[in-house]
């Protein structure tokens, strides 16, 4: 069995560490669990939220560290991995694939709009 912890306190003497079994943390809500059934897509979404904030953010002292870093030449969608990287940037490069699948273009005054490679409609989605 996989144990869990959760930093906090128990019931007897108001600190320590709770243990949970993995039943527990994967149960839903509603039947007393935690409802982390699919931790692994909601640590990438979580981490993705970190690559978009790079991406539209890019006047924050984090923005421009990791763009000097490790994109200094596009944006963190085009973003490539390649030597002496840290842990957070290998995992927030991981969650490019969700940046991506989510990325639409506004059409402003079209100076920067890829006609034929940008995505225009969502996956599914047809031109009638």
């Amino acid at each position: 069995m996989v144990e869990f912890f959760l930093a906090g306190s128990n019931r007897r003497n108001a600190k320590g560490i709770n243990w949970l079994g993995w039943e527990k943390i994967a149960t839903r809500k509603e039947h007393g669990g935690m409802g982390f059934h699919h931790i692994y897509e909601f640590n990438l979404a979580m981490l993705g939220k970190q690559g978009w904030r790079l991406e539209t953010n890019q006047d924050t002292i984090v923005s421009r560290v990791f763009k000097a870093r490790y994109f200094s030449r596009g944006s963190f969608v085009n973003a490539r991995l390649s030597h002496n990287l840290s842990f957070v940037w290998c995992s927030i490069h991981a969650s490019q694939v969700v940046v991506r699948g989510g990325l639409r273009w506004r059409v402003g005054n079209s100076s920067n709009v890829k006609v034929w490679s940008d995505p225009w409609l969502r996956n599914g989605d047809r031109v009638l």
